[in-house]
């Protein structure tokens, strides 16, 4: 069989291995809080947000796009398959070490931090001004406008049913936290899915197996099964994390975190096409619901871990992959 060929079957199954580690580690950011008030089960939590990143995967290809054709060119045949397979790696390998430690860290700063690594080891093209723009900014603005929502929204609830008994109130909320954790998962498949398709199809264009930056169908499928399936194999970790690390959630902030979150996902997927980080909206708006209370009510030492691990991931990724690209690069050379 041709080495080309094999190259890209091998970079499409690790790509397919980084979509289902990106499901198990991010699967708490659409579910940890409707755990953590108990307004659903682990299980049946799970369950549903597999399957609501399976339909949100198949939505919509604008972040694909994004990512298959703004980040990095690398050359065609094995250089450049090389060059995403280090890349990948890397972020696999990141994921796993954040898993581990319980650390809510963005898989996909990680995959674009191991994209740029590799492609700066090997002296690939890498479009800085895309990663700027379309990376860097949204990562520094995208918790700040999560915070902010989230914080204003609250207060918004919180004077709307101020008069209201408590307890039925917070039933009513765990009720429609159904709805917003559907919402808050569909958003994931919808951003994370999206970016592993985008980096199958560099591998197919590097391959010459592709043309363009259009979507074929059985990558869509593909990418969107492991994720579904990553994300049913649960991150309890993580999840502990989010839901209880933070700050103890009740069902009204529950649900306004998730509906702020799923908003914003949204807009950036389908308006912007900016492949932002689940990971750091959810948690950013965790925070700003939490605030409303006093801000001391936020365990502000388990957020400055959340965020060292936010700044860390795009650098530690990109070294990962850099130096697995070198090493691969010496042992064929």
């Amino acid at each position: 069989m041709d080495l080309v060929l094999v190259l890209v079957v091998v970079v499409v199954t690790v790509a397919l291995a980084f979509d289902f580690t990106n499901g198990f580690h991010d699967a708490a950011n659409a579910i940890a809080t409707s755990v953590s008030t108990r307004a659903l089960t682990p299980r049946v939590a799970l369950v549903m947000a597999a399957a609501m990143n399976l339909l949100g995967a198949l939505l919509g290809t604008g972040v694909a796009e994004t990512i298959g054709s703004g980040i990095i060119t690398p050359p065609d045949g094995t250089s450049g398959l090389l060059v995403v397979l280090a890349g990948l790696v890397g972020a696999i390998a990141w994921n796993l070490i954040t898993w581990w430690f319980g650390l809510p860290s963005s898989s996909t700063h990680a995959l674009i931090g191991g994209l740029a690594g590799a492609g700066m080891a090997s002296a690939t093209t890498v479009h800085w001004d895309v990663i700027a723009t379309s990376v860097v900014l949204p990562m520094v603005l995208s918790p700040l406008i999560g915070f902010a929502l989230a914080y204003m929204v609250m207060l918004v609830v919180l004077w709307t049913f101020r008069r209201r008994p408590y307890s039925p109130t917070m039933r009513g909320f765990r009720l429609t936290q159904t709805i917003s954790a559907a919402a808050m998962a569909l958003g994931h498949g919808l951003q994370d899915a999206q970016k592993t398709m985008g980096v199958i199809v560099i591998a197919l264009v590097a391959g010459g197996l592709h043309e363009g930056t259009s979507i074929p169908l059985w990558v869509k499928l593909a990418a969107a099964a492991a994720i579904s399936l990553g994300t049913y194999a649960g991150g309890w970790r993580i999840m502990r994390t989010l839901g209880r690390r933070v700050i103890e959630l009740d069902p009204a902030r529950g649900f306004v975190a998730e509906s702020v979150s799923a908003a914003v996902l949204y807009t950036t997927a389908f308006l912007l096409h900016a492949p932002v980080s689940t990971t750091h909206i959810i948690t950013s708006a965790i925070m700003g619901v939490g605030a409303t209370r006093r801000l001391s009510a936020v365990r502000w030492g388990v957020a400055g871990n959340i965020a060292l691990a936010w700044l860390f991931t795009i650098p530690a990724a990109a070294l990962m992959a850099a130096g697995l690209y070198v090493g691969v690069d010496l042992i064929s050379g």
